[in-house]
């Protein structure tokens, strides 16, 4: 396509010129902001995704430990990876783009600026040359009409006075002089008038026909350079963008390959290797016949009554559980002087809280019981680890992790043994690194001084003995562990480990006790028995929990469901635990019942003897 002269096709608009070409230098300006609020939006759109990704990393916590041992955990925590990596792109076109557009464009307006300025600068010096010789050509024409018009007036003078015969002679000779010298004056003028016309015309030919054209050319072609500047940009923005799609398109492909990874059947197998406790299914429950009298010859029917009843011995103390096991979990009731909650449809006089099923909470108490090998001495860890359950419960651990599962003790010893190891190697590695350089700086002292390296060296020494000698106690805790846990390939339950006994064949005709223990012959059985109506009654006569303080009833309440207790205003208790951010108090009346009521129906006292708080 051919393109038109600005020069020959607008040489009258020169002021719509300098419009136009202020225009696009703002259009430059406006596009260039376009580019920097893209940046930010990049930007900030990336370190959205990092915090993101950030947010749903995994903590150094034990549960996520166990989490991330989930092939579907494991695929998220590599999609948070490549997130991370899709955010860099996305900051990575933020920098090119300021880089790239932005900072050229900056540089390149001000040189454009500059470059208009001067070629408008020159013509509008070359309009205003244009306009000084139109206003001498004008000056000349207007004194050549007046010498004209006066050398025409000195004329009519001269012929009026030559026609009068009053005049003198001088007088006429005077004014024809004057005349002569009026027409010679606008002679002159003519001249002048005719000399400036023509330079005039000449000045005003180069102007728009020359001059004019040159400028406008070179304004012309500033503008074509501008708006293929703008093109130029244009497809840089296109092209930052495409470079980053390969790296974009890889961790969209990642992404892909994470979540490929995952074996729900794998998952399902952790689970198993997670919550897997070991222990055996309890037996059958034996037939009781209360229609037979005990006789000396019954020692077998006593014996599995025993038995039986040894097996079923978190029921047998129910209430004494409930009441610690049991406490409410929804909030409180109101005062009476505040008016019910549509939250608890039975009044403020009967909370009917929503617990875990008994059987449940009892099971993880249950569970937590160590199973003993047959040949052990005979030890009852049923109360023992009720305590130790409910002490779990509480926030309480064991150093030797006693409170887990055998399987899930033995899997965690057999880690933190690991964990023990790599520490160990570390330091065994890190020691000989300091001898040889101990060695070195003995053989060059002008190396450096032997004995600065000595005090990590010691430092290292009793790290090594402390760390051999944890491990050496969670080997044994864990030797332990193994000899505990049956043998599952063998059909009766033998001992496995370094603590059996010679006469193994024997455990395989015992009967498992009720807190996992194996006993060996009747008489051992009785005494496993024994002992355990034993702790049962340490259990019962166990010490109370010793009072806090004491408190008054500011209204009555009715405990109408377990773990709660029925008062009457006015009434002096026992505070023994106060509210742990529920709602909910535990106090005693006359150290025989126990229970929970709401922490705004009772005002505490700082001590027992019953002053006001």
């Amino acid at each position: 396509m051919e393109t038109m002269s600005w020069g020959a096709e607008l040489w009258d608009q020169f002021d719509s010129l300098e419009k136009h070409t202020q225009w696009g230098i703002e259009f430059l300006d406006r596009y260039t902001k376009f580019i920097k609020e893209r940046c930010e939006i990049e930007v900030n759109y990336a370190k959205q995704i990092r915090n993101l990704s950030k947010k749903y990393q995994p903590k150094k916590s034990l549960r996520e430990e166990e989490e991330s041992k989930y092939t579907s955990c494991r695929a998220f925590l590599a999609t948070l990876n490549e997130l991370t990596d899709y955010a860099g792109q996305h900051e990575v076109i933020a920098e090119n783009l300021t880089a790239k557009i932005v900072s050229e464009l900056g540089r390149y307006i001000q040189d454009l600026k500059a470059e208009r300025k001067s070629h408008f600068h020159d013509g509008r010096k070359a309009q205003q040359h244009m306009e000084n010789a139109w206003k001498q050509l004008e000056s000349s024409k207007r004194r050549f009409e007046r010498d004209c018009r006066e050398a025409d007036r000195a004329r009519q003078h001269f012929e009026k006075m030559d026609a009068d015969i009053n005049v003198t002679k001088a007088d006429v000779e005077k004014a024809r002089l004057q005349a002569q010298m009026r027409a010679q004056i606008a002679e002159d003028s003519k001249s002048e008038y005719s000399s400036c016309l023509e330079n005039f015309n000449q000045e005003q030919n180069q102007h728009y026909h020359t001059l004019l054209p040159l400028i406008f050319q070179r304004i012309q072609e500033m503008e074509e350079r501008r708006v293929e500047q703008v093109g130029v940009c244009m497809k840089t923005f296109a092209e930052v963008e495409r470079q980053v799609l390969p790296i974009v398109g890889t961790c969209l492909d990642e992404m892909s390959r994470a979540a490929e990874s995952i074996q729900p059947k794998a998952d399902s197998q952790q689970v198993v290797e997670c919550y897997k406790s070991g222990f055996e299914p309890p037996g059958d429950v034996e037939f009781e016949d209360y229609g037979l009298k005990r006789t000396a010859s019954d020692s077998n029917l006593s014996h599995t009554r025993s038995r039986s009843k040894s097996k079923l011995w978190p029921f047998i103390k129910r209430n004494r559980l409930m009441s610690l096991l049991t406490s409410p979990r929804q909030p409180p009731p109101p005062p009476p002087s505040s008016p019910p909650s549509p939250d608890l449809p039975n009044g403020p006089h009967s909370p009917k809280p929503q617990r875990e099923p008994l059987s449940h909470r009892l099971s993880e108490l249950i569970s937590s019981k160590p199973r003993m090998h047959c040949s052990s001495k005979p030890r009852m860890h049923c109360l023992r680890s009720l305590k130790r359950g409910l002490s779990l419960k509480l926030g309480s651990g064991s150093e030797d992790l006693s409170h887990l599962p055998p399987e899930q003790r033995r899997k965690r010893l057999q880690a933190k043994i690991q964990d023990i190891g790599r520490h160990l190697q570390k330091e065994l590695d890190e020691k000989e690194a300091l001898t040889k350089m101990k060695d070195v700086y003995q053989k060059s002292p002008q190396m450096g001084d032997p004995s600065s390296v000595e005090p990590r060296l010691a430092e290292i020494c009793e790290n090594i003995d402390r760390l051999r000698l944890e491990a050496q106690k969670f080997e044994g805790w864990l030797a332990e562990e193994e000899g505990r846990l049956p043998v599952k390939s063998d059909p009766p339950r033998k001992q496995s480990g370094p603590y059996g006994t010679k006469n193994s064949s024997s455990c395989g005709q015992d009967r498992e006790s009720p807190d996992g223990s194996y006993t060996e012959d009747q008489n051992l059985e009785m005494q496993q028995r024994s002992q355990s109506n034993e702790m049962a009654d340490k259990f019962e006569d166990e010490e109370p929990l010793p009072a806090i303080s004491t408190c008054k009833v500011l209204y009555p309440f009715e405990g109408q469901t377990e773990g709660t207790m029925s008062v009457s205003e006015g009434e002096l208790l026992h505070m023994i635990e106060e509210d742990k951010g529920d709602g909910w108090t535990r106090v005693r009346r006359n150290d025989e019942e126990e229970g929970y009521v709401p922490t705004s129906y009772i005002q505490v006292f700082l001590d027992n003897s019953g002053q006001d708080s």
